[in-house]
């Protein structure tokens, strides 16, 4: 989910905010990994394809969130724009 999505054309920057939503808390330190090694690792992959696709540099900034039964839920797949 994108919470701000901001451009700087003077600087050529692109900054990003967003969350990773997952169900249950094992999920939430999967995602992070060892010391946030995956994260990161997800976090660079994801930057650097979006520089590519922007042409601009890009401020990514990442959050794992639990909530839980959120695929279940109409709500809040409604949310995050998955369905109408």
């Amino acid at each position: 989910m994108i919470d701000l999505f901001k451009e700087d054309e003077a600087k050529n920057l692109i900054r990003i905010s967003a969350t990773i939503n997952v169900e249950k808390e094992s999920q939430k330190a999967i995602m992070i990994g060892k010391k946030g090694a995956m994260l990161k690792k997800i976090g660079t992959n994801a930057r650097l394809s979006m520089e590519k696709l922007f042409g601009a540099k890009v401020f990514l900034e990442l959050f794992v969130r639990v909530r839980k039964d959120w695929t279940s839920s109409d709500k809040m797949l409604r949310e995050f724009g998955l369905i109408k």
